[in-house]
């Protein structure tokens, strides 16, 4: 107990302390400086903290990551790319990158798609606020506690037994057979299982980001269409979705990254079984289940390579789009 106490008292005495000490020491090495080149150093100063601690923290595990990529399991020997050969001509992996492919187009597709129909839906109706709420819940759960909560949703027990699985509860009373959600033999549909997950999971942030931008398209652009006779499809179609373009890339750029990334879902719900492996299941396995380090480190930089471009794209929009503003 004692223990805990001190170490509750430094964090809540030492924390403040350093930070203060470091506001000090920066104004005192400021006022060494010549007067015309602080506003030029000062930024600086305040970034360092958090600079070194991107350096720290992922600028050296990367490098360390990448350097792995090139050695054997012990991490003892240089191999050239054996590892990344052996990627790509592993079917596992290859299984995996092809079910990651699926994540990125579907996974992107309905959380956009879903979240501008909501957006567009309940834009300037009464219960506003409280639909996009209930539809925002989602985003608040972890994606662990939301593996779980769907597998009781597709829970499945054979025909005659008691359903105790929401969804086959539900066809069980409309007369039909339960289905193993996540079972079924054509395996491509397990893995649309699980993107529904995670799709009902970020439409709440898509929404959010979407009807803000929603909000900010002048009304008086679609109350002229209006006057000259033009339907609400044809005001959408002219005017709101292609002033909605941009922020759909970046919302669309935001998915793809996450669907690249998926993990949690998938090593909850299924552990990457019935062929709903993903790249990031499979080098979570190559390397605390094989104990495959290198093969794991160069998985983990095919996924790096996949993220990077998307990753530069996205800044590149939000440069483009300040560079308007």
């Amino acid at each position: 107990m004692t223990d805990k106490l001190i170490t509750a008292a430094i964090v809540v005495v030492g924390v403040p302390g350093v930070l203060i000490g470091y506001i000090w020491a920066t104004e005192q090495v400021l006022r060494i400086l010549p007067e015309r080149r602080r506003p030029a150093i000062r930024p600086w100063l305040w970034l360092a903290p958090a600079l070194a601690f991107l350096a720290l923290f992922l600028v050296y595990p990367m490098i360390g990551t990448i350097l792995r990529s090139f050695q054997d399991s012990l991490g003892k020997t240089f191999v050239g790319l054996d590892n990344f050969f052996w990627f790509f001509g592993s079917a596992d992996a290859l299984s995996a990158l092809k079910n990651n492919l699926l994540w990125l187009i579907f996974l992107t597709l309905f959380v956009v798609g879903f979240g501008l129909l909501v957006a567009v839906l309940v834009d300037k109706v009464k219960y506003e606020s409280f639909a996009k709420s209930v539809i925002f819940v989602p985003l608040a759960i972890s994606m662990v506690a939301a593996g779980v909560i769907w597998l009781y949703m597709y829970q499945y027990k054979p025909p005659g037994a008691v359903q105790t699985g929401t969804l086959n509860a539900a066809v069980g009373v409309a007369g039909l057979g339960p289905i193993p959600w996540l079972q079924i033999e054509d395996f491509s549909v397990n893995t649309f299982m699980l993107i529904i997950v995670m799709a009902w999971m970020w439409t709440g942030f898509a929404m959010v980001i979407i009807s803000a931008a929603l909000k900010g398209i002048n009304p008086e652009l679609m109350e002229a269409a209006r006057m000259d006779g033009a339907t609400e499809w044809q005001v959408f179609r002219g005017i709101v979705f292609p002033l909605l373009v941009p922020t759909l890339v970046v919302v669309s750029t935001t998915m793809i990254i996450t669907a690249l990334k998926a993990f949690d879902v998938v090593f909850t719900m299924t552990s990457g079984n019935l062929n709903t492996n993903v790249i990031a299941n499979e080098m979570y396995a190559e390397m605390f289940k094989f104990g495959q380090y290198g093969r794991a480190s160069a998985i983990a930089v095919v996924l790096l390579l996949a993220i990077i471009p998307i990753m530069f794209f996205n800044i590149g929009r939000f440069r483009a789009q300040e560079a308007v503003r």
